[in-house]
């Protein structure tokens, strides 16, 4: 997803999409180290949509605070 795209979202809606991404990383990690999946390149995706959820996370804190 791109930040303009969760930037639209309300703060409720992108906690929980940092939720879900989180929950797949876990996920992703656990069946990497069991060996069930090749995806390794999958976690780096995850890694930075994760950044990037927190990222607007931020901004919409920072809009508040300067309001």
């Amino acid at each position: 997803m791109m930040a303009s795209e969760l930037r639209a979202k309300s703060t409720a809606d992108v906690k929980l999409e940092l939720i879900e991404l989180l929950r797949a990383q876990f996920s992703l990690r656990m069946q990497v180290a069991t060996q069930q999946t090749n995806k390794t390149s999958e976690l780096g995706k995850l890694r930075k949509s994760i950044a990037r959820v927190r990222t607007v996370l931020r901004e919409n804190e920072l809009k508040a605070v300067n309001k």
